[in-house]
């Protein structure tokens, strides 16, 4: 990201801090006060720059100064540099001798960033990955930030202490701050001391030592969530927990027991075969509050599964084919997650299209073991059946779905089950076989259990599914990792850390993605359309007018028949299903929303696909996930959900499957239609703010050159523009909102994901208006006589009187 600055405005912004800088010193003397930090020769002083770094790093730590660091300086530069960074001023950082070589600048406040442009950069960036979390990454620097969970997330992966402060000097162009390697300290050493194991059913926190445990169990949430033990379980009278034997390595995951309990070489070699393990029993219930305790108290409680090992499980019989080739980054990430035979809980990010149910699909081959997948829909599960069939040797019956359509069982000891969210969560009556196959998927325990599109978890609702299901591991796949609320963080202790995250622009410079040229069209308002929205108070017509824009309608039309005539296929997303139908009918092309059945769904896309007469489609918010269209290069949105960066990246997914190029040219082209000066401008800045910061940059097109010299658009004549404004002042505030998902009972944008069950007995509550109590939605007025010919033979109007009435109202009628 880079400032520009007007060079007056920079002088005039310098002047100002020396004279604020002057002023506060000045004050300081008047009151007697010293400055906040000394400054030598236009120097840090060492000792205070420490503790403000770690400070910055860790808010937690107690500070002898205030957050804002100001002070006299020697000379003018320093003073305005720390004015205008405040924080964030390192200039007096001291470049190595080998600088050229590193790619990395680690800053003193965790803060790292990285040169692509190095010979070294792959590797620098799976460390960086791997340690940080990612902020930005353009196409020459990335930005992240080391965090505690990325640490932990670090050493899950089998890093140690001392191998990522290694790295961190070899890699830096600057000397590492002490402060950042005391911070790697802090948040590492205690890893891998404590795990969370799933026994018979049973959750057990373990650990080879006893004090940890006796600690963790005086914090009140442990507590609350501790079990005590069965009279005949073999107890330590001493501290009270339950005691049994195992070998050393089986807790440690895969690392050396130096490397993850920071023993010296004399003490491991004290360390037997075997040792004595210390756990405790917790409630089912209490899991999730558990895990994030821990985090809390520097503890996290690692999950780790000996799939191998385990003979309680029967084997699962899967394999991948031998035609079936996983790419580079696909074996990376799964590298991340298997070690020593060991299968690690946590996240993998991918993007759409870069093959993340393979990824799920190897990962159950290697672990072969029962397998628990959950999707957000049920055409995501017949998805998800297609692809283990089309990369696996799994045999038909040891497949089965669970959804509002299919109630399956796998015919073997151990089998997939692939099902929604909603399925495992709702928490209504069900028919008796949902609630005969309901007890054996939370009566099992799974070997795996993998969580397509796993951002949706954080949700209240999908939060059960994890207390619900008992699985030994559990991986988690998306490819946006965001949410509008703050609740992404959780899936750190309900999943477990991210394993790996793959750079959307590499991938595309590698050939695995299309090459996407990301546009932004701004569509002046008519005046007449502009006035309307000026004057209006209700938002849903104002959202309405804005999406109906004819001018956003023209922009529309001349793209479709510019890539049309290339011979491109384009689909067209709408949020709003008023324009949309407008939208799709004007221009005579097929047209695909919530009520639109499953078999009219396929045949359009079936036509699409192979028909080469079909070039365009229209599309509400069911195409934003669940549908794969190889053929897709060009998506044109005309209407979005607010500022959701989630659906911008999941739309963008549409047309990244990998194409052939020419000349290096762009392959796919996405547009995004905005109103100039209306509250769209804002939503769409918002919602580009993901993929900006995947290195994407959006071009931003004021006026499409040659649209006014063809003719033949729609609404070329004032009259036309004013009857489109007559039609959509009287569609209403109704027609201005989103589309709502009512057809797919297993989506999770459906009612039963958004809203709670009525408590039994109780009347169900839906939101309507004025306008629909009347029964005046998508009916016409009919006027009629009374005792009519017409009347009696049943064709007089819409509203007639039913000949046959209950006796409660004969009365008042007289019959």
């Amino acid at each position: 990201r880079v400032a520009i600055f007007d060079v007056g405005a920079f002088a005039e912004m310098s002047k100002r801090g020396r004279d604020e800088t002057a002023t506060r010193k000045a004050k300081d003397k008047k009151k007697g006060k010293a400055t906040e930090v000394e400054i030598d020769n236009g120097e840090w002083d060492e000792d205070s720059d420490h503790e403000h770094d770690a400070r910055l790093l860790n808010p937690r730590l107690p500070s002898s100064q205030p957050p804002h660091i100001s002070g006299a300086a020697s000379s003018s530069a320093p003073s305005l540099m720390r004015d205008l960074f405040k924080d964030r001023e390192f200039s007096g950082l001291t470049l190595k001798p080998d600088h050229a070589s590193c790619p990395l600048w680690v800053c003193p406040d965790g803060r790292i960033f990285l040169e692509t442009f190095s010979p070294i950069y792959k590797q620098a960036y799976d460390f960086a990955i791997a340690i940080s979390e990612p902020v930005a990454r353009p196409s020459l620097i990335h930005e992240y930030r080391i965090t505690d969970v990325s640490l932990y997330a670090a050493v899950s992966i089998g890093m140690s202490t001392d191998s990522i402060i290694r790295a961190l000097n070899r890699f830096s162009k600057v000397p590492v701050s002490k402060t950042v390697e005391d911070w790697v300290r802090q948040c590492t050493q205690n890893y891998g001391k404590v795990k969370l194991v799933l026994l018979q059913n049973r959750f057990f926190l373990e650990s080879f030592y006893p004090e940890i445990l006796q600690s963790l169990l005086r914090d009140s949430t442990i507590q609350t969530a501790h079990i005590r033990p069965p009279p005949e379980t073999e107890v330590d009278p001493r501290t009270g927990l339950i005691v049994s034997r195992t070998q050393a390595t089986a807790l440690l995951g895969g690392m050396s027991g130096r490397a993850a309990s920071g023993l010296d070489e004399e003490e491991e070699d004290a360390w037997s075969s075997t040792k004595q393990v210390h756990s405790f029993e917790l409630s089912p219930s209490h899991i999730e509050a558990v895990k994030r305790r821990c985090i809390e108290l520097d503890y996290p409680a690692l999950e780790e599964y000996d799939c191998r090992a385990d003979t309680s499980i029967p084997d699962l019989p899967m394999a991948l084919k031998p035609t079936t080739t996983v790419r580079p980054y696909q074996h990376k990430a799964l590298a991340k997650m298997f070690s020593s035979n060991r299968a690690r809980s946590g996240i993998i990010v991918l993007p759409c299209g870069a093959g993340k149910s393979l990824v799920g699909i190897s990962a159950a081959c290697t672990v072969r073991k029962s397998v628990l997948c959950l999707c957000t829909s049920g055409v995501s599960v017949e998805q998800w059946k297609h692809q283990f069939r089309t990369w696996s040797d799994i045999a038909e019956k040891d497949i089965s779905l669970f959804t509002s359509d299919n109630k399956e069982k796998f015919s073997g000891l151990s089998g997939i089950t692939i099902t929604t969210y909603t399925m495992v969560a709702f928490g209504g009556k069900r028919s008796a076989e949902s609630e005969k196959i309901m007890q054996e998927i939370t009566g099992r325990e799974w070997g795996l259990l993998l969580l397509d599109e796993v951002h949706v978890v954080p949700a209240h609702m999908f939060r059960k599914v994890l207390e619900r299901v008992k699985a030994h591991c559990k991986l988690g796949l998306t490819a946006t990792l965001v949410r509008e609320d703050a609740r992404i963080g959780d899936l750190n202790f309900l999943i477990g850390p991210k394993l790996y995250e793959a750079n959307w622009l590499d991938l595309q410079r590698e050939g695995y993605l299309a090459s996407v040229q990301c546009a932004e069209v701004w569509c002046p308002m008519t005046p007449e359309f502009y006035s309307e929205y000026l004057t209006t108070q209700s938002p849903g017509v104002k959202k309405l007018l804005y999406v109906m824009n004819p001018i956003k309608f023209r922009c529309c039309e001349f793209l479709m028949r510019y890539h049309e005539d290339r011979g491109d296929k384009i689909i067209v997303f709408s949020d709003n299903v008023f324009a949309l139908k407008t939208y799709a009918e004007l221009l005579h092309r097929p047209y695909i929303y919530g009520p639109t059945s499953g078999t009219e769904r396929i045949r359009i896309l079936s036509q699409f696909q192979h028909n080469a007469a079909v070039k365009t489609i229209f599309i509400s918010k069911v195409g934003d996930t669940s549908i794969d269209i190889p053929e897709a290069t060009v998506i044109i949105q005309i209407s979005s959900h607010y500022g959701s960066r989630r659906q911008e990246a999941q739309r963008l997914g549409r047309i990244l499957r990998p194409k052939p190029r020419v000349d290096d040219q762009y392959n796919a082209f996405f547009y995004s239609l905005v109103s100039k000066d209306t509250q769209e401008m804002y939503y769409s800045s918002k919602r580009q703010q993901f993929l900006v910061d995947q290195g994407y940059s959006f071009k931003v097109i004021s006026q499409l050159g040659g649209m006014d010299e063809g003719g033949g658009l729609h609404f070329s004549s004032k009259k036309q523009r004013l009857d489109l404004l007559r039609q959509v002042l009287n569609a209403g505030e109704e027609a201005g909102q989103n589309e709502e998902l009512q057809d797919d009972t297993d989506d999770i944008t459906n009612g039963i994901g958004r809203r709670r069950a009525p408590k039994p007995g109780a009347l169900p509550r839906r939101p309507t208006s004025i306008r629909a109590l009347t029964g005046a939605d998508d009916m016409v007025y009919s006027e009629f006589r009374k005792g009519s010919s017409s009347s009696s033979s049943g064709g007089g109007g819409i509203f007639q009187r039913h000949q046959k009435q209950h006796p409660l109202f004969k009365k008042r009628s007289g019959k």
